[in-house]
């Protein structure tokens, strides 16, 4: 055979009587009858021609986020995305690179996963960063996981602000409920913000990590230095998440406030919005608890001639490969994605990845400065900080508004009760460098003629 031509029929002949089967049906004869699949039910093939025809016509049906004023965010934000970026993620050493054991033959891939850990670090304001994990939600079950290992598994509650992403506090369900680890919500308080005296409240003598999101999934910059003292008060690890990265453009990172852990998702680094991801986790702690942080480390050494080199470190293949000894088994790193963030940042560096932030900041401050100009719209927390994200309340409910405003050509952001939750019914309306003075102008005529 061939190593890269599929089996022809011979060959299969021979692998089915190395195994001793009649047929392949055999090699699935434990999956149930009843959820077997016996045939997909295709139309014929297409030629090449026909299809990317077809394929056009599909396309065409579709209305892209880039082709309307679009306001999208909760947790997937629309940045500025450089061509470069796609080139150098396009190159084959990178694109179809292993995992990188073996660091004589590694070292582009393992100098750029030690370039992003260290620009994590700079963010966050932490001495230790990963090669990075998933998206924003296994980082958060991540840093749960590590903060009840790092209190060598005493203390069995996690407490988390409701105000953390949705699909984060769910994935954290997911995992927590399998080993034990009790999860306590706590509401935010009328401005939005989450009371410091709630958090260490239901962390009592019991909790292992108290958990916020600045921005919260509504929008709102947390008093982190508040959380951070409630958290260690009561004899827990402060953790902070991140899900709109250029926030730490201008907000600093839960390291400099005296978090534990800073974690979350980087998408917002260099990755296009796109149904179903890929996304960017990243996960930076102090380094006094890093032999407990999840997934690879990539340090700097020298080799054999004293010169610059990289490699895997504090950790072995073999724990990446024997669950019962693992530290954590979601131990992948998002290499592709980790690259793309690497070129994102540095191409824009400190200073253009601070005038992202501003723009992004600006754009938000302008709408709401135009908003208090209009009937029956209004913000749902006037009064607290935000960076880009705004919950915006209306004449009707947030599912209703957003088909209004999407019959107008607006793409004006997401129904906050899709998620639940106990914040006011509305849209989470997310602004961006890429929101231009036209975008805005629609928008709110929009909302003007629909109030």
């Amino acid at each position: 055979m061939h190593p890269w031509i599929g089996a022809g029929p011979e060959d299969r002949e021979r692998i089915l009587g190395e195994l001793g089967l009649d047929s392949i049906d055999d090699l699935f004869s434990t999956i149930p009858p009843e959820v077997s699949l016996k045939r997909l039910d295709l139309p014929p093939a297409l030629d090449e021609e026909t299809l990317m025809g077809h394929l056009g016509q599909l396309a065409a049906d579709i209305t892209p986020a880039d082709g309307m004023p679009c306001f999208l965010g909760a947790g997937v934000y629309r940045h500025v995305l450089p061509s470069l970026v796609g080139a150098v993620l396009g190159r084959a050493e990178f694109f179809t690179s292993y995992t990188p054991y073996q660091p004589e033959i590694s070292q582009g891939t393992l100098q750029a996963i030690f370039e992003f850990q260290t620009m994590i670090c700079q963010l966050t304001g932490l001495e230790v960063a990963n090669a990075s994990l998933y998206d924003g939600a296994t980082a958060v079950v991540e840093a749960a996981l590590m903060a009840h290992r790092v209190l060598r598994g005493k203390r069995n509650r996690v407490v988390v602000a409701e105000t953390v992403h949705p699909v984060y506090r769910r994935v954290l369900d997911t995992y927590t409920r399998a080993l034990g680890i009790e999860v306590v919500e706590v509401p935010p308080g009328e401005d939005g913000t989450t009371p410091a005296e709630r958090l260490a409240e239901a962390a009592g003598d019991a909790a292992c990590c108290v958990i916020v999101q600045s921005p919260s999934f509504t929008g709102v910059v947390e008093d982190l230095p508040a959380v951070a003292e409630a958290a260690h008060g009561a004899g827990a690890l402060a953790v902070e998440v991140v899900a709109e990265a250029v926030s730490l453009g201008v907000l600093a990172g839960g390291g400099a406030h005296g978090f534990d852990i800073v974690c979350g998702e980087a998408q917002s680094f260099g990755m296009a919005p796109s149904f179903g991801g890929p996304h960017l986790g990243f996960f930076a702690c102090r380094q006094k608890h890093m032999r407990q942080m999840p997934g690879r480390l990539v340090g700097q050494t020298v080799d054999a001639d004293g010169r610059r080199a990289f490699c895997l470190t504090l950790s072995t293949r073999e724990q990446h490969i024997r669950r019962a000894k693992a530290t954590s088994n979601i131990c992948s790193n998002h290499g592709l994605m980790a690259l793309a963030a690497t070129v994102w940042l540095e191409l824009l560096g400190g200073d253009g990845l601070r005038r992202v932030a501003v723009a992004s900041l600006s754009a938000a401050e302008e709408f709401k400065r135009r908003l208090a100009g209009l009937d029956r719209w209004e913000l749902a927390f006037p009064d607290a900080p935000a960076f880009n994200e705004l919950l915006v309340t209306g004449p009707g409910s947030g599912e209703e508004l957003a088909r209004a405003l999407d019959d107008a050509g607006i793409l004006a952001g997401v129904p906050s009760r899709r998620f639940g939750g106990s914040w006011p019914d509305g849209l989470l309306m997310a602004f961006t460098e890429r929101t231009t003075a036209a975008d805005l102008d629609a928008l709110l005529d929009a909302m003007g003629r629909i109030a």
